[in-house]
């Protein structure tokens, strides 16, 4: 490329893009014009790193001041942009948090009920947190917080209700009753004794055991010394129960209050990640993290730390790494941006130091990584180890499942698709209540999977109200009419429409859904052959239903056991699931708007239901005339008159 000779010798990060805008792969490197300058210095064939070059359409570049920011940035970049040669880290979810509320503390009186900000609640909390209450976590999943939340009920009684239930208690509820709570909202506690014990339990949540510990026996030895020998008795309980709680959950007393353990393992092409984390001194559990592009990215940065003519010690070792430190550090990179990184990381392989260094000036926390830890982190590292086999086994079970569905379903339809992993079947589906919000559904399915980034709804207008098929008919026709007409320009295909004709086409429904999507797919010249309807069978019980060929052919059924049923079924059923939720969403709003009829003198519930039936809803409603208006059962002339003026 002609800009790669006026890139400059400096630490940066490199973006390469298709013709389409698309981002292929983002890097990093000490030197910016050596490294972009080896991807085009030779033919690389064949390969992925060839495949990818050949598709750079232009680049992007941006400087930084070191390579501990070109780190970070790359990481930003790839967590945004999900770019195709890189190994990417997906997590939509949120971490979930342990939260204390916090108020302004008022001594209690006797003339009033006691305030609810005075007596903070334990509560389980997902979101951004602020500086206004105290936040425990992040927990790896929302049962270890649950879990934390009935051990601080079990050791320190504190509250969990919510400020309004708080507020009208006349007398204390269950959970005091089973000593889960001491009973705050009817003054069976002062405010003042209550802070003590919240103080307590954010210690222990922080992993100052001994500590609460020490302060729980010098509050019973106040109390006996002041002859209040029943506080003194229930402070007594409390530490026991602590004691039990540090018995049963084996928390650890050392040093390390709060660490990540973090396992990669590589196994029949698939790459796990496990992180378990440690908060306070105990183990919360595991959580996988199961990366995408791996074989691209290493592919990719392999080339790099092997060609990059700078000579550079740090790429030269890159080259040698194994793969599982590879997607370890990607992982490390990946999500601790925007998540809190506790000071000690223990990894199941040596990572670049480096890495941790950037990623401790960007955190401001002095983060320590160990590989080959000792005594109590040798017994966490293990067993995340021992959890990151079970979770790469149960992935590979459940992909292995999937793709001999896949392939069960073409050896059953006697077909040849050029790749099996690409395999692709979209699936419709039609719902309605009565005629009502009529919505069709396409769902999509390939490599193996369900891809609900691609899945469709389609609302239906301008057919009789519950006609099913000419629902289908219009969902094909707007779905594929696109396709058909880039398949019949010279290059249509070839210029990469997004729009390109899936393997099956399935619809849900037997001889009369598949002549109506025959119809379409002759008046578009497609293939037929690519038509399935799936037919209910007898009693329409599951397991029985039977394919209808488009093309002629008679129909088949699989077998109650057939595993290419069972991926038949699952399509079907998601398409269904799919459709529906959107036809209720849709009849929520037209019902919202429907309403609007009702307040209408002379129109009942009655006629707005025949009213919404003829015309599909409050949309069709509003569209029709006078004159269609009266032609519904029940409206006169005159209220069709009303009911007009109202709408308009």
């Amino acid at each position: 490329m002609r800009d790669v000779a006026a890139l400059p010798g400096l630490p940066g990060v490199y973006r390469y893009f298709d013709a389409d805008g698309q981002v292929l792969y983002v890097g990093k490197a000490n030197n910016l014009k050596k490294r972009v300058s080896s991807y085009f210095q030779k033919n690389h064939g064949g390969t992925r790193i060839g495949h990818m070059v050949s598709k750079i359409a232009r680049m992007e570049t941006t400087v930084v001041r070191s390579e501990a920011e070109a780190l970070l940035l790359e990481n930003n970049l790839i967590k945004t942009l999900s770019p195709k040669f890189n190994i990417i880290f997906r997590d939509d979810k949120s971490y979930p948090y342990l939260k204390i509320t916090h108020g302004q503390v008022k001594p209690t009186t006797g003339d009033g009920g006691p305030d609810a900000g005075s007596f903070p609640r334990v509560a389980y909390y997902r979101g951004s947190v602020d500086k206004k209450h105290q936040y425990f976590g992040p927990y790896p999943s929302a049962w270890a917080v649950k879990e934390s939340i009935q051990l601080l009920q079990k050791v320190f009684r504190l509250r969990v209700c919510e400020d309004t239930v708080f507020a009208n208690r006349t007398r204390p509820c269950l959970l005091y009753q089973i000593k889960r709570c001491s009973g705050p909202c009817v003054n069976y506690i002062s405010a003042e004794a209550y802070a003590q014990d919240v103080a307590s339990a954010a210690a222990f949540l922080s992993g100052e055991t001994q500590q609460v510990l020490g302060a729980l026996e010098a509050r019973m030895l106040a109390h006996a010394e002041k002859l209040e020998f029943e506080q003194a008795a229930e402070i007594r309980n409390q530490m026991s129960a602590l004691s039990r709680v540090l018995h049963q959950q084996a928390i650890d007393t050392t040093s390390d209050k709060d660490v990540d353990i973090l396992v990669a393992k590589v196994q029949g092409g698939r790459a796990c990640v496990n992180l378990a984390m440690v908060r306070g001194g105990r183990h919360l559990g595991d959580r996988p993290y199961f990366p995408t592009h791996i074989e691209e990215a290493l592919a990719m940065r392999f080339m790099a730390a092997n060609e990059d003519g700078s000579g550079e010690p740090d790429e030269s070792a890159r080259a040698t790494q194994s793969v599982e430190t590879q997607i370890l550090e990607a992982f490390i990179a990946q999500h601790y941006i925007g998540v809190p990184v506790p000071p000690a990381l223990i990894t199941s392989h040596a990572v670049d130091k480096g890495l941790i260094e950037a990623l401790s000036i960007e955190s401001g926390v002095r983060i320590s990584a160990v590989h080959n830890p000792r005594e109590q982190r040798r017994v966490w590292l293990e067993m995340a180890q021992q959890n990151a086999d079970i979770q790469l086994a149960r992935l590979l079970a459940e992909e292995g499942s999937q793709q001999a569905r896949t392939r069960a379903l073409v050896d059953a339809l006697d077909l040849a698709p050029d790749d099996l992993e690409k395999f692709r079947i979209e699936c419709f589906d039609i719902s309605h209540t009565s005629g009502e919000a009529t919505q069709a559904s396409c769902v999509v399915f390939h490599h193996h999977k369900m891809q609900s980034s691609e899945y469709r709804r389609y609302g239906i207008d301008g057919i009789t109200a519950g006609d099913d098929y000419a629902a289908m008919r219009q969902v094909l026709m707007r779905r594929y009419s696109k396709v058909a007409e880039a398949m019949r320009l010279e290059d249509g295909l070839a210029a990469g429409t997004a729009a390109s004709l899936p393997d099956l086409v399935l619809v849900d429904g037997g001889k009369g859904q598949v002549a109506m999507a025959r119809e379409v797919f002759e008046s578009l010249g497609l293939d037929l052959s690519r038509i399935i309807g799936v037919e209910k069978g007898e009693g329409r019980k599951v397991g029985l239903e039977e394919l209808v060929f488009a093309d002629g052919r008679d129909k088949v059924y699989l077998g109650r056991d057939s595993a290419a049923l069972m991926l038949v079924a699952q399509i079907r059923d998601e398409a269904h699931r799919f459709a529906i939720t959107g036809m209720r969403a849709q009849r929520a709003k037209v019902r919202v708007g429907g309403s609007r009829i009702e307040e209408i003198p002379g129109v009942g519930p009655k006629k707005r239901a025949r009213l919404l039936r003829r015309f599909g809803g409050i949309r069709g409603v509003t569209d029709a005339s006078v004159e269609d208006l009266a032609t519904v059962d029940g409206i006169s002339h005159d209220l069709a008159e009303a009911i007009y003026r109202a709408l308009h």
